[in-house]
């Protein structure tokens, strides 16, 4: 396996010229988020798990190469196709090194949730950027279950876990709008007897729930009196081997299909992209601003909403953007900063103080990199505005991107329909998610240097 991108390596800086139009049909890595749940789920079953589509970019290699480290047999057996030999639930051996999960939020987090079924102890890292993001959030109901955790402050990485011989099921009421912090307490509850709650006050993403029952656990989903959703799995299951379809990440094909919707003259068609409904707010915002996007070929691939999105270059107009929607499309404001400063008139995004602890503070990374390039920007406690003229951003700057993929890669895009190439100091980060991205845009009629 390929080792991820390390952060005292060279930086790889790159421009992006303006682009005539962008025209082409082509097909962006699979899901992140299901990639990384379809080793875990794989390594706690008994027998092969087959799964096809899967995203080979470094964060998801280093879940996979953690999951080795503790017992699991892994093997690529093709361009995006692996089989899994997993161990059972709670089967998983302790590793003998430390666990390195690099860039990788998603796979540290639910990792740790994986961990707690074992009664062993796990010692865990990333790199610079991971060290600093916060893992309380799923330490504290870890802890709750009855695994120990030992951190530095803050509960960052490093960190060493040791799960309970016996887990303990509980009833959690989300703090905030979290996947990572409700997969990881479904992970380890799998080990748990009876049943596991999770409340949350705003749905998020479901790929865990899906999958799980794909592979034959029990998870029901009720609706409280408040209209939260509680999603409750019935623990020690015997999870069953099954074959897996890794859609196109949504969060992926948003860069094309904005590129398109910015750049005159453009169509682009991204095929079989993952259209989970807790997934589309990104659509349903580009929408509202007259972009022209249409599904076609609509299907379902292993229990996952699936269909081609097929994008043409549109007059955007601004719009505010409600907090509510924020949980289906937190991994896109980077790029719908963009979309929105090729906009005409003023859009304004709420609810994002998620996005300070993501890979990068996000949110100041894109005020900075928009005003970099010419476009009037601010943010708030939790909330960004962007004022979009109806003309491309004069663009010419260069954009910091603290290691970020999804701020490298939107900055590229803007690029593409400015005035004057736009640069990013550094494009390693990219391979955690989308290896093939300057390739791909290439092919589209992108020019870089």
């Amino acid at each position: 396996m390929a080792t991820p991108a390390h952060d005292t390596a060279t930086p790889s800086p790159l421009g992006a010229a303006p682009a005539r139009n962008l025209r082409g049909r082509v097909r962006v890595p699979g899901d992140k988020s299901m990639s990384h749940r379809a080793l875990m789920l794989g390594a706690i079953t008994v027998g092969a798990t087959e799964v096809t589509g899967l995203l080979e970019g470094d964060d998801v290699l280093a879940t996979a190469r953690s999951l080795a480290a503790m017992g699991a047999t892994i093997e690529r057996t093709g361009p995006g196709a692996w089989r899994v030999h997993g161990r059972g639930v709670a089967g998983l051996a302790e590793p003998d090194d430390v666990l390195d999960l690099g860039n990788a939020g998603t796979g540290a987090r639910l990792m740790l949730g994986i961990a707690a079924q074992h009664p062993f102890t796990a010692f865990f890292t990333g790199d610079a950027s991971l060290r600093r993001r916060p893992m309380g959030r799923v330490a504290t109901p870890l802890r709750a279950m009855g695994a120990r955790i030992v951190a530095r402050a803050g509960d960052r990485l490093p960190l060493a876990i040791t799960g309970a011989a016996e887990p303990l099921p509980i009833a959690y009421r989300l703090p905030v709008p979290s996947a990572q912090i409700k997969s990881a307490i479904l992970l380890a509850a799998l080990a748990a007897p009876g049943a596991t709650s999770v409340i949350e006050p705003e749905p998020t993403r479901d790929h865990t729930e899906r999958m799980l029952r794909h592979f034959g656990a029990e998870v029901n989903v009720t609706i409280e009196a408040d209209g939260a959703r509680r999603v409750t799995l019935i623990g020690q299951p015997e999870l069953r081997p099954a074959r897996l379809v890794v859609p196109g990440d949504p969060s992926s094909a948003a860069f094309p299909l904005v590129a398109a919707l910015i750049t005159p003259g453009s169509a682009v068609t991204v095929d079989g992209v993952g259209i989970n409904p807790l997934r589309t707010g990104l659509l349903e915002t580009l929408r509202a601003m007259g972009a022209g996007i249409t599904l076609e070929n609509t299907r379902d691939e292993g229990g996952e909403p699936v269909a081609d999105l097929v994008a043409r270059s549109s007059a955007l107009r601004g719009v505010e953007v409600p907090a509510a929607r924020a949980p289906s499309m937190i991994d896109e404001y980077p790029v719908l900063a963009v979309a929105a400063a090729c906009a005409t008139g003023t859009t304004v995004m709420h609810g994002l103080a998620e996005l300070k602890v993501k890979e990068s503070d996000r949110l100041a990374a894109i005020v900075a990199g928009l005003r970099a390039n010419g476009v009037e920007a601010e943010a708030g406690a939790d909330s960004l505005t962007v004022v979009g003229t109806g003309a491309p951003p004069a663009g010419g700057g260069t954009v910091i991107t603290h290691f970020d993929h999804r701020i490298a890669m939107a900055f590229l895009v803007l690029g593409l329909a400015a005035r004057c190439a736009a640069r990013v100091d550094d494009t390693r980060a990219i391979a955690t998610s989308f290896p093939d991205f300057v390739p791909l845009m290439t092919g589209l009629g992108a020019t870089f240097a």
